[in-house]
């Protein structure tokens, strides 16, 4: 029952927010926004903890906590975007992305070559993810499983829409693995999440200063394929979405190709997190002392 009333409710309010005013509907968030972080609940103190190993040195409690309402907004607004954007025009879509390096993806695509583009919690993944499909360019990722069901079938549609093909993370009836390394030695695009690991089974990394779990995944489909392995980075520029596709992450050729390929994965992140820190919505443990 408690599933049913979730994806009733959560129906709902994709419908209401779509088709409200958007001055409307971003005041409502953030002001949503402003009340979680106010309430400073396990997910906020998880954010600030987060933070505080992003900024370094000692911020004070007011820094910290500025940093985070910050991060609040941006996270909500995420959320707010994602309700809105199948209703959004494809010409806003395409035209408010600030994009620099995206020639290296169609470079490696039109030479036949497969490329797994590897992504942080960062900006608005789902709006990038909308851009480069209606670009012409289609691609597979992967998504965990949400409960209700239905909730997890809302979203899967949701980015069905926008022309991406999608994976679950658990209990498909194909291999995952095996799935995305056919669409990258048939030249195809994968982008997945690679800055938290979900299956305690990942690539430890230096972060920040320390360790955290990083996902295998994008470093071992790159080097099982030959795919090119690219990171990205995101942020918002005022209204708009800002992407860096930064340089390809070549397979080392040594004994542990993945570890290392996943630490280049890893000091890129670090890199453009620092840069943007208040777009990385990070509620939950990356670190490995946290887990």
């Amino acid at each position: 029952m408690r599933d049913e009333v979730a994806d009733a409710a959560y129906g709902l309010g994709w419908a209401a927010v779509r088709h409200m005013p958007e001055p409307v509907a971003r005041e409502i968030f953030m002001l949503i926004a402003d009340r979680a972080w106010q309430r400073q609940g396990r997910g906020v103190r998880q954010l600030e903890k987060n933070l505080r190993r992003v900024v370094g040195g000692e911020p004070s409690e007011d820094e910290l906590r500025e940093l985070s309402r910050r991060g609040m907004r941006s996270y909500f607004r995420y959320w707010l975007e994602s309700f809105r954007l199948p209703s959004m025009s494809r010409e806003r879509i395409l035209s408010g992305m600030r994009i620099t390096g995206v020639e290296q993806i169609h470079k490696n695509l039109d030479a036949g070559r497969g490329v797994v583009v590897a992504l942080p919690h960062m900006g608005n993944w789902d709006h990038a993810g909308a851009w480069i499909a209606l670009s012409g360019t289609p691609f597979t990722t992967v998504m965990e499983r949400l409960k209700p069901e239905s909730l997890y079938d809302r979203f899967v549609a949701y980015r069905a829409g926008l022309g991406m093909e999608v994976l679950p993370a658990t209990g498909g009836a194909d291999d995952v693995f095996a799935t995305l390394a056919r669409r990258l030695d048939d030249g195809g695009l994968v982008c997945l999440v690679a800055d938290r690991d979900l299956t305690r089974s990942g690539i430890e990394v230096g972060f920040f200063g320390r360790t955290a779990s990083f996902p295998a995944g994008p470093a071992a489909l790159a080097v099982r394929t030959g795919a090119a392995l690219l990171p990205v980075t995101l942020w918002y520029e005022g209204d708009d979405w800002g992407v860096r596709v930064h340089d390809e992450i070549a397979v080392p050729g040594g004994d542990d190709d993945v570890a290392v390929m996943t630490q280049s994965v890893a000091d890129t992140f670090q890199q453009g997190i620092a840069a943007h820190p208040e777009d990385w919505h990070m509620l939950q443990r990356v670190w490995v002392e946290d887990l």
